[in-house]
Protein backbone atom coordinates (compact mmCIF):
# COMPACT_ATOMS: atom_id res chain seq x y z
CA UNK A 1 0.00 0.00 0.00
CA UNK A 2 1.28 3.34 -0.97
CA UNK A 3 2.19 5.36 2.32
CA UNK A 4 0.03 8.73 2.61
CA UNK A 5 1.84 11.38 4.85
CA UNK A 6 0.29 13.57 7.01
CA UNK A 7 2.40 16.38 8.33
CA UNK A 8 1.24 17.18 12.08
CA UNK A 9 3.81 19.30 12.99
CA UNK A 10 2.59 21.68 10.24
CA UNK A 11 -1.38 21.38 10.92
CA UNK A 12 -0.21 22.54 14.95
CA UNK A 13 1.50 25.21 13.44
CA UNK A 14 -1.46 26.36 11.55
CA UNK A 15 -3.69 25.92 14.05
CA UNK A 16 -2.38 28.31 16.22
CA UNK A 17 -1.61 30.88 13.67
CA UNK A 18 -5.64 30.43 13.59
CA UNK A 19 -5.59 30.90 17.05
CA UNK A 20 -5.77 27.49 18.91
CA UNK A 21 -3.88 26.77 22.18
CA UNK A 22 -1.43 24.30 21.71
CA UNK A 23 -2.93 21.60 23.47
CA UNK A 24 -5.91 21.97 21.38
CA UNK A 25 -3.31 22.05 18.22
CA UNK A 26 -2.14 19.03 19.28
CA UNK A 27 -5.41 16.85 20.00
CA UNK A 28 -6.77 18.25 16.47
CA UNK A 29 -3.73 16.57 14.66
CA UNK A 30 -3.93 13.40 16.91
CA UNK A 31 -7.54 13.14 16.14
CA UNK A 32 -7.05 13.84 12.75
CA UNK A 33 -4.18 11.75 12.23
CA UNK A 34 -5.78 9.04 13.52
CA UNK A 35 -8.66 9.40 11.47
CA UNK A 36 -6.86 9.41 8.49
CA UNK A 37 -4.89 6.62 9.43
CA UNK A 38 -8.10 4.25 9.97
CA UNK A 39 -9.56 5.31 7.04
CA UNK A 40 -6.91 4.90 4.54
CA UNK A 41 -6.57 1.30 5.89
CA UNK A 42 -9.53 0.65 4.32
CA UNK A 43 -8.82 1.64 1.14
CA UNK A 44 -8.06 -0.73 -1.89
CA UNK A 45 -5.33 0.92 -3.71
CA UNK A 46 -4.74 0.47 -7.67
CA UNK A 47 -2.51 -3.03 -7.10
CA UNK A 48 -5.45 -4.13 -4.97
CA UNK A 49 -7.75 -3.13 -8.17
CA UNK A 50 -5.27 -5.25 -10.48
CA UNK A 51 -5.21 -8.23 -8.37
CA UNK A 52 -9.28 -8.21 -8.14
CA UNK A 53 -9.40 -7.55 -11.95
CA UNK A 54 -6.93 -10.13 -12.91
CA UNK A 55 -8.75 -12.65 -10.72
CA UNK A 56 -11.96 -11.80 -12.17
CA UNK A 57 -10.84 -12.08 -15.84
CA UNK A 58 -9.33 -15.83 -14.77
CA UNK A 59 -12.92 -16.80 -13.03
CA UNK A 60 -14.22 -15.49 -15.78
CA UNK A 61 -12.11 -17.69 -18.61
CA UNK A 62 -12.42 -21.37 -16.30
CA UNK A 63 -16.15 -20.57 -16.20
CA UNK A 64 -16.09 -20.45 -20.10
CA UNK A 65 -13.75 -23.10 -20.46
CA UNK A 66 -16.88 -25.23 -18.38
CA UNK A 67 -19.83 -23.93 -20.16
CA UNK A 68 -17.71 -24.87 -23.45
CA UNK A 69 -16.99 -28.71 -22.39
CA UNK A 70 -20.71 -28.63 -21.27
CA UNK A 71 -22.19 -27.52 -24.32
CA UNK A 72 -20.30 -29.90 -26.09
CA UNK A 73 -20.60 -32.88 -24.12
CA UNK A 74 -24.90 -31.95 -24.87
CA UNK A 75 -24.33 -31.57 -28.64
CA UNK A 76 -23.01 -35.35 -28.37
CA UNK A 77 -25.63 -36.69 -26.05
CA UNK A 78 -27.90 -34.40 -28.74
CA UNK A 79 -26.56 -36.30 -31.42
CA UNK A 80 -26.74 -40.06 -30.06
CA UNK A 81 -30.02 -39.51 -29.63
CA UNK A 82 -31.35 -38.37 -32.47
CA UNK A 83 -29.45 -41.34 -34.19
CA UNK A 84 -31.41 -43.18 -31.73
CA UNK A 85 -34.29 -42.03 -32.59
CA UNK A 86 -33.87 -42.11 -36.11
CA UNK A 87 -32.90 -45.88 -36.38
CA UNK A 88 -35.58 -46.45 -34.06
CA UNK A 89 -37.88 -44.64 -36.55
CA UNK A 90 -36.28 -46.77 -39.60
CA UNK A 91 -37.13 -49.73 -37.63
CA UNK A 92 -40.99 -48.93 -37.14
CA UNK A 93 -41.52 -48.07 -40.65
CA UNK A 94 -39.35 -51.20 -42.02
CA UNK A 95 -41.57 -53.42 -39.52
CA UNK A 96 -45.04 -51.58 -40.83
CA UNK A 97 -43.95 -51.73 -44.43
CA UNK A 98 -43.63 -56.16 -43.31
CA UNK A 99 -46.81 -55.91 -42.01
CA UNK A 100 -48.62 -54.64 -44.10
CA UNK A 101 -46.57 -55.21 -47.85
CA UNK A 102 -48.42 -53.18 -50.51
CA UNK A 103 -49.75 -55.29 -53.41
Amino acid sequence: MTAVTFDTHAYVKELKAAGFTEEQAEVQAKTLSSIFKANLDELATRRDLKDLEMATKRDIRDVKAELEAKIAEAKAETIKWMFGVAAGQAVFIISILKLFPSQ
